[in-house]
């Protein structure tokens, strides 16, 4: 059962993620998001997707999640995006790949 009927839905994937709804993330999930975070649903192809939501006062934003987004959390610093419109969402640079292997490695 849906707790916030009137707010709109978006789904988010990392290309669309902008500075204001990567400041939420941080905000709502400051040690990263963990299984009791994520929402899985099907998407409108049959495809499974995973989530994490945050709200704001008219939208209900649905971040798929990925390492990419992962990584982007735990490396956030707010100054990278103040030359940025919180809307923008060229402001959120996918991380080199071979940050990502380096973080996979310290596992």
């Amino acid at each position: 059962m849906d707790r916030h009927p009137h707010l709109k839905r978006v789904i988010v994937d990392f290309k669309k993620l902008t500075p204001e709804v990567l400041k939420l993330l941080v905000e709502r999930y400051p040690d990263g998001y963990d299984d009791r975070n994520i929402i899985s649903f099907k998407n409108a192809q049959g495809e499974r997707i995973e989530a994490v939501e945050v709200l704001t006062e008219d939208t209900k934003y649905l971040v798929k999640i990925s390492a990419k987004l992962e990584y982007t959390m735990e490396n956030y610093d707010e100054d990278d995006y103040e030359d940025f419109d919180d809307d923008d969402p060229e402001a959120v640079v996918e991380p080199d790949p071979e940050d990502l292997a380096d973080e996979n490695d310290s596992d």
